[in-house]
């Protein structure tokens, strides 16, 4: 048959991520590649019991259709926690809940772009936002870094040259390279982008996860117009089979996302919002959020020691302040795919760095997550990396 499919459809590329990580799942394979939280760290005891608490106290409206823009005692707990936490001026009007994160970059790229209108993300960039952004088959502008966050004078330089509908960035322990924005180079960015009035994503998936240093204000500080739409989850803190994230934003943008939402599937679960606020009512959020600092602390230096100890010094790596991955630079000879077909065979695997670029080559690069295995497994999976990576020097 000659079945017509849409544009945006027929723009999506096989990702090859997702045949990795197919292969990858095999009981012995030592895996590098996921951004997965670790499964012990999961509260599913006091989550039963919140559970408990909703079916018994308000099962009616837990289980019933809920409004399009979140659960409002919800709303206004993130509100509270980001002004806490990010130095924001939030109330529960400045915030709607979405599916996790993931959805907030559709509804936001929804909101600004059309087809062909010209996105600046990093370079390199969260693949979940590259993917998301496709959808709507807009055009890339890569911004390069300096470890301190995006350069300057190459994103005025971008937005004199290109009709710039929206930026994406992420600030804190970015994925995948680790790094993190210094509060001078975030007021910065804020300056040029107010005098261009380009809305912006900043996305904060990991930003709880600080594991050294001083937590930083998000860019909404440095907004004089309203420009910075934050996205927050709970999926590294809480669970992320909970499904649960959030836009902040002015309350202009919330509203236009809510109609956006109201097209798409009406609301979030009730269900998942009414337990986790009550999970956040009766237990404690901060401790559990130290718990899991402290572990993925350990299972962070765990992955520097042993890169340190058994990697060629050839190739480079970022040492993050917090998150989830570290970045790595193989000299310019090496495709990190050829490494990863290599590292398969020694039961060991990661993602290759080519998919967090909108441009091409891009292939001697690899990114690694120290979150799902333990200290002991950690060094294990690193030697046999760095085995692999000293027999492919020149």
């Amino acid at each position: 048959m000659a079945i017509r499919y849409s544009d945006p459809v027929n723009a999506i590329k096989h990702s090859d991520t997702g045949d990795i990580l197919k292969l990858i799942a095999q009981p012995d394979m030592i895996s590098f590649a996921g951004g997965l939280p670790a499964e012990e760290l999961f509260p599913a005891e006091e989550i039963a019991k919140a559970t408990e608490i909703v079916l018994k106290n308000t099962p009616g409206k837990a289980l019933q259709y809920g409004p399009s823009l979140g659960y409002d005692p919800l709303r206004e707990s993130i509100a509270k926690r980001m002004n806490r936490m990010v130095k924001t001026n939030y109330t529960k009007d400045n915030v709607l809940v979405t599916c996790g994160s993931q959805q907030g970059l559709d509804l936001l790229c929804r909101l600004f772009c059309n087809k062909g209108d010209t996105v600046l993300v990093e370079k390199p960039s969260y693949l979940g936002a590259i993917t998301a952004f496709n959808l709507s088959q807009v055009n890339y502008v890569e911004i390069p870094g300096d470890g301190k966050g995006m350069i300057i004078e190459e994103l005025e330089k971008a937005l004199k040259e290109n009709e710039v509908r929206l930026i994406y960035v992420v600030t804190d322990f970015q994925n995948p390279t680790g790094i993190t924005w210094t509060r001078e180079r975030r007021e910065q960015f804020m300056e040029v982008v107010d005098r261009y009035e380009v809305p912006v994503i900043e996305d904060n998936p990991y930003g709880e996860l600080r594991y050294e240093g001083e937590f930083l204000p998000s860019l909404t500080t440095f907004d004089k117009k309203g420009l910075v739409c934050s996205l927050g989850t709970f999926s590294k803190t809480f669970a992320p089979g909970m499904r649960l994230g959030w836009i902040a934003a002015n309350t202009t943008f919330i509203e236009k996302c809510d109609l956006l939402k109201q097209n798409m599937d009406l609301s979030t679960s009730p269900f998942s919002q009414h337990v986790c606020e009550a999970w956040l009512d009766n237990f404690d959020f901060d401790a559990h959020v130290t718990s899991v600092r402290d572990l993925y602390r350990s299972r962070r230096d765990a992955m520097l020691n042993a890169m340190d100890e058994f990697f060629p010094k050839e190739v480079t790596y970022t040492r993050p302040e917090g998150g989830l991955f570290i970045w790595c630079t193989l000299p310019e000879y090496m495709v990190s795919r050829d490494i990863l077909k290599q590292c398969i065979e020694k039961k060991v695997a990661f993602v290759p760095g080519d998919p967090f670029f909108t441009s091409e080559g891009n292939t001697n690069f690899l990114r690694l997550n120290y979150s799902c295995n333990d200290e002991e497994t950690i060094r294990t999976g690193i030697q046999r990396i760095a085995e692999v990576l000293k027999a492919n020097l020149k």
